[in-house]
């Protein structure tokens, strides 16, 4: 079961099933809140997770500042190999924008991270976004079950418990 974390607005725990290429795939989605204070609560559940969804409100400038550091904590809890997304939400209240798109394209290019503006309120990029993290986890996954799949039976009969 992939577990993605979603930094929104309060702590929750919901499970979406959704559809990729074929394959059904149950995601587990934790919604350990941005505010500083779940801060130290959220990075708990870090270890294990396979990917996370950064989330900063394109309307409040505080929000997308946090980002930078919210992603050091990922990296420094959850290591360097988990699947992140960054999304600037709240797309649907343009009049009242004070993070320009260019900003948040931006730092996820110097992240490397896929980058999506959204509305939760109006259903805008949700399931693209969570499609393209679920991908690439899924990508990355199968890899490494392949190569864990990879069994050299020879080499294995050769070695005996007391051999020298």
């Amino acid at each position: 079961m992939l577990q993605i974390f979603f930094f929104l607005l309060g702590i929750d725990f919901k499970v979406k099933c959704i559809t990729l290429n074929g394959t059904r795939v149950k995601l587990q989605i934790w919604d350990t809140a941005g505010q500083e204070r779940f801060h130290t609560l959220s990075t708990n559940y870090f270890r294990g997770a396979q990917g996370f969804v950064l989330v900063y409100d394109i309307t409040n400038l505080d929000s997308f500042q946090g980002v930078t550091s919210w992603m050091k904590d990922i990296h420094e809890k959850a290591g360097d190999e988990v699947d992140i997304i960054l999304l600037g939400n709240k797309c649907d209240k343009e009049s009242e924008r004070v993070v320009p798109k260019h900003k948040g394209e931006k730092l996820a290019w110097e992240h490397g991270i896929p980058f999506f503006e959204t509305s939760a309120k109006d259903n805008v990029n949700i399931e693209d976004a969570f499609s393209v993290l679920t991908k690439e986890i899924l990508e990355k996954k199968s890899w490494v079950l392949y190569d864990l799949d990879v069994v050299d039976l020879n080499e294995s009969k050769k070695r005996t418990c007391c051999a020298f």
